[in-house]
């Protein structure tokens, strides 16, 4: 039996990626949970509290929307790279992809502390409730995965895992960047433009 075989269940598909996928479609469900119970709220709710559009910050969120759409594509380039054999292609894409990531996290930062000096918080309105839930829990997610990026970007770098015959990490790491993207994709229009 090959490593390969060995690595694949009954479906065919790599155990890692099985894995990742499952793991994604239960942070679908958490997520998705909260945007429902948001949208419910803000439909349904007189109190929701819903701040003037001008105290929104939209365009410090379209910038970290940019932002996470370059961090995607970055990340698509890195596992190209890979794949070629082209390392020092691939560290310059996942060096710019943990860049981007901090880059989003530096202006959130700054937009809690906007929204914070205005009052807006999270004991100030159903809104504040659910913007900080909803932006913190993405946060901690982008935080996971500049954490897994440097862990593979380190490990490719050294070749011991992740190499251009072995990329799978790589590509998992991938599969949650661009899920990270995805959800903001979604709280992006549903918190600050509609």
């Amino acid at each position: 039996m090959s490593s390969l075989e060995a690595t694949q269940n009954q479906t065919g598909i790599p155990n890692g990626k099985l894995g990742m996928w499952l793991f994604l479609a239960s942070e679908v469900m958490l997520f998705g949970g909260l945007l429902s119970s948001y949208v419910i709220l803000r439909t349904g709710s007189p109190n929701f509290g819903m701040p003037a559009r001008e105290l929104l910050g939209v365009p410090w969120a379209t910038l970290n929307t940019f932002v996470l759409i370059t961090s995607s594509v970055s990340m698509v380039l890195a596992l190209s790279a890979m794949q070629d054999g082209r390392i020092p292609a691939f560290r310059n894409f996942m060096l710019l992809t943990i860049t981007l990531g901090f880059v989003f996290l530096g202006i959130k930062s700054y937009e809690y502390w906007h929204k914070i000096s205005e009052g807006i918080t999270i004991t100030s309105s159903l809104f504040g409730s659910f913007y900080f839930t909803l932006t913190g829990l993405h946060a901690l997610h982008v935080i996971g995965g500049i954490v897994f990026n440097i862990y593979v970007l380190v490990q490719g770098l050294k070749g011991k895992i992740i190499n251009p015959d072995h990329p799978d990490r790589l590509e998992y790491a991938g599969l949650y960047w661009h899920f990270v993207d995805v959800v903001w994709v979604f709280l992006f229009p549903l918190i600050y433009l509609i």
